[in-house]
């Protein structure tokens, strides 16, 4: 699932922090895979599998590349620090 798209993001549909993530990828001109977990069987199983990975709280949580960027903390640090519109281009998230 992780690797399926260029930017995958496991979200929850009540989550305004996910909401914020999705919109500044969407802003970006990503097209993300977006599993809404609280929508979805198995969701609670996969909600397990991000916190066994690390993410806490595990949503949202964010794969570039198929590998794990992390939460909205590590998203935000990334876009503050001007990485994240590389990461995306690299990827082939975005061509601008």
């Amino acid at each position: 699932m992780a690797s399926e798209r260029p930017v995958v993001i496991f979200s929850k549909s009540s989550c305004c922090i996910c909401h914020s993530i999705k919109t500044l990828f969407c802003d970006f001109g990503v097209n993300p895979a977006v599993y809404e977990l609280d929508e979805m069987p198995g969701g609670r199983e996969l909600e397990q599998d991000l916190q066994r990975l690390g993410c806490s709280p595990a949503v949202p949580a964010v794969f570039i590349g198929g590998e794990l960027v992390g939460g909205a903390n590590q998203v935000m640090s990334l876009h503050l620090n001007r990485s994240l519109i590389p990461m995306l281009k690299r990827v082939g998230a975005i061509w601008v």
